[in-house]
């Protein structure tokens, strides 16, 4: 027996516009019926340069992403294979040694920056979401993240998203605004995501209900 060809949703946003959390919820929603990844997993591994050096990347660019590996595992999840998925140290900004195996369910969620820039990649998603957010309220979520998880300082984050977040987010991010099926403006209500999911569940597989949480 053929299995049905999974539903990829693709969530599309500058960095602190929810991306992470909208997936997080959607992922949540479907009761085990959904697999989630990041394209933040995919940022090329810099382990052979001295640590200075890897600082001074332009990470918001997106030649940082190795688009290759990315597509590879794109194209198996959308044909209902598993794929392998590399794992990134952004302490560090090296990939870590162990990788992780995703088999795709009923739907896969993917969330990242640059998702819908290329023709190709669009092609592959069924459903594309893009989460428009002001500059002030995505640098404030950037903050409290980087402080807490990612080993950074208050002024090295706030220079980073002056010097290369924003003027990447003008480059190369909000224009993809225009080939998003959805868009969500911030502080989006848990009912949208109900809303979200109820679509998505309706185009994914008709006969069987979404109940959001």
């Amino acid at each position: 027996m053929i299995k049905p060809r999974p539903f990829l949703v693709a969530i599309v946003g500058g960095s602190g516009s929810g991306k992470s959390w909208l997936a997080e919820r959607l992922e949540k929603s479907f009761a085990g019926r959904a697999a989630r990844l990041s394209l933040d997993d995919f940022y090329r591994d810099r382990s052979r340069l001295p640590p200075a050096r890897r600082a001074k990347i332009n990470f918001d660019n997106p030649a940082a992403i190795d688009w290759l590996c990315f597509r590879s595992v794109l194209v198996n999840l959308s044909k209902g294979k598993s794929a392998r998925l590399p794992e990134y140290d952004f302490t560090s900004h090296s990939r870590k040694a162990r990788w992780r195996t995703l088999q795709p369910k009923q739907v896969v969620i993917v969330d990242g920056l640059w998702l819908l820039r290329s023709p190709a990649l669009r092609r592959l998603f069924d459903q594309t979401i893009f989460l428009d957010c002001c500059e002030a309220t995505r640098l404030s979520r950037r903050l409290a993240r980087d402080l807490k998880t990612r080993g950074r300082t208050e002024r090295s984050v706030r220079e980073q998203f002056q010097t290369t977040v924003q003027p990447m987010h003008a480059k190369f991010v909000q224009s993809q605004r225009k080939w998003a099926d959805i868009v969500i403006e911030e502080n989006f209500s848990p009912q949208q995501v109900t809303e979200i999911g109820d679509g998505i569940q309706k185009l994914a597989d008709p006969k069987r209900p979404f109940r959001g949480r």
